[in-house]
C-alpha cells in the first residue's frame, strides 16, 4: 500500500495543475487523502460503489473511480464535478495512482529480495531467477555498508540515506533490524577502497548534519556477483562489532582494515582465557595502574621508540626505562623486544574482547 503522505502529495500536485478537488478513499469509505473537507459523509456512497460492477460513476455531484492492483480493488477516487473535463482528470488521477501502486509494489519486491539475499535465505537458483524478474544485474560490482544509528527505528536517518542515493537506481537501501540501515551500493570498475571510504564519510557527515544523528558506518569487501552480497554484509557486520571492541574511537570501519582484531574476534572464549592465564600467570592487565597502562599504550603508539615515547609522556628517558624494566619483572615480557611486544599487544586486545563478550552476555 502507498503511504497516505504520498497519496496526499500526489493529489495536491494534481489539484495545483487542474484546480479540481480530489479525494482518495479506501474500499471501506475511509478518507486516506483529500483536498476537500467533510468527505466522511460519502462513506456509504463509496461502499455502495465498491459493490457495483461499474469502474466509474457520477454520484451526488462527484465522479467516482476505482483503482485496482492486479484485479484487486485498492482505492476509490472522488473528483468534484460531473463535466467531461472532470471525468478526464479523474482518469488521469486513477492512472497516476495505478502507476504508483506498480512502482511501490516493485520497490517492495526488490526490498524483500535484497533482505532475503543479505540474510542468506535464498537458494542459488532463486537468487538468479528473482534477480532476472526484477531486472537486477547479477554480475555488477557491489559492496555492503551498514549504518548503525543511535536510536531504534530512526526514520530521519533512513530518509536521509535514501535521499542521498535516490538518484542511483542500482543502489538498494533497506533495514533488517531496528538500528541498522543497509546500503547495497554498486561500485564502478574505477572505484577503489579509498573511494568507498569517501562514500562512508559522506554518509557520516550527512547524517550528522541533516538528521542530527550520531552513527557508525562499516563496510565489507567488494564482490562481483549478486550471490556474494550476503558475504559482504557479514563482513560489514563483523567490521561493526570488531570496531566497537578495538577501534571505539573510529566512526568508520572497513573489513579489510581490521587487522589482527578480526582474528581475535573469531577466537572461542575458553581459548582466550587460557592464553591470558599463560601470559600473565593468573593476573590481568586490569591490575596494572593507570600510569603503567598509559606508558604501554604510548609506547605502542610510537612503534616501541623509547626517546619519542618519553618525550610525549614528558618524562626522562631513564624513567621510561625503569617503568619498562618493572613491567618486564612483573610479566616476563620486555616491550623493547619485538616478539614480546607483539605478545603483549595481542594479550591486551584479547582482554578487551573478553570484557566486551562478557558485557554482551548480561
Amino acid at each position: 500500500m502507498i503511504s497516505n503522505q504520498i497519496l496526499q502529495g500526489t493529489i495536491d500536485g494534481l489539484k495545483g495543475i487542474t484546480r479540481i478537488d480530489i479525494c482518495v478513499m479506501d474500499i471501506e469509505g475511509k478518507v486516506l487523502a483529500t483536498t476537500i473537507e467533510d468527505m466522511e459523509q460519502y462513506e456509504d456512497a463509496v461502499i455502495a460503489f465498491v459493490s457495483s460492477p461499474a469502474d466509474s460513476q457520477a454520484i451526488q455531484g462527484y465522479q467516482f473511480f476505482k483503482v485496482f492492483d492486479e484485479h484487486q480493488l485498492e482505492y476509490v477516487i472522488l473528483i468534484k464535478g460531473d463535466s467531461e473535463d472532470v471525468f478526464m482528470i479523474g482518469k488521469i488521477a486513477s492512472f497516476q495512482i495505478q502507476n504508483l501502486l506498480v512502482a511501490y509494489k516493485e520497490r517492495y519486491d526488490k526490498d524483500n529480495f535484497i533482505k532475503n539475499l543479505l540474510l542468506d535465505n535464498l537458494l542459488l537458483v532463486d537468487i538468479y531467477n528473482r534477480a532476472k524478474k526484477l531486472h537486477i544485474d547479477t554480475e555488477a560490482r557491489r559492496v555492503v555498508y551498514i549504518i548503525e544509528t543511535k536510536n531504534e527505528k530512526d526514520a530521519n536517518a533512513l530518509e536521509t540515506v535514501r535521499s542521498l542515493f535516490s538518484g542511483k537506481t542500482k543502489d538498494f537501501i533497506t533495514a533488517v533490524d531496528e538500528k541498522n540501515i543497509i546500503l547495497v551500493k554498486e561500485v564502478k570498475q574505477s572505484e577503489s577502497y579509498e573511494d568507498l571510504n569517501k562514500t562512508a564519510k559522506v554518509i557520516l557527515d550527512m547524517l550528522n548534519t541533516e538528521a542530527m544523528t550520531k552513527v557508525h558506518v562499516a563496510y565489507g569487501t567488494v564482490i562481483n556477483e549478486i550471490k556474494d552480497v550476503s558475504r559482504s554484509y557479514k563482513e560489514a557486520k563483523m567490521a561493526l562489532d570488531v570496531g566497537k571492541i578495538f577501534y571505539s574511537e573510529k566512526n568508520i570501519v572497513a573489513y579489510n582494515k581490521l587487522g589482527i582484531g578480526r582474528l581475535i574476534y573469531q577466537l572461542p572464549l575458553p581459548l582466550c582465557k587460557m592464553f591470558i592465564k599463560e601470559i600473565f600467570e593468573g593476573k590481568s592487565p586490569d591490575d596494572f595502574d593507570d600510569e603503567t597502562l598509559a606508558t604501554i599504550n604510548k609506547f605502542f603508539e610510537n612503534n616501541l621508540n623509547v626517546s619519542e615515547t618519553s618525550r610525549q609522556l614528558y618524562i626522562h628517558r631513564n624513567t621510561l626505562v625503569y617503568r619498562l624494566d618493572k613491567l618486564q619483572k612483573n610479566t616476563n615480557l620486555d616491550l623493547r623486544v619485538f616478539e614480546d611486544a607483539i605478545t603483549f599487544k595481542i594479550a591486551l586486545m584479547v582482554v578487551k574482547y573478553m570484557k566486551y563478550m562478557e558485557q554482551m552476555d548480561y
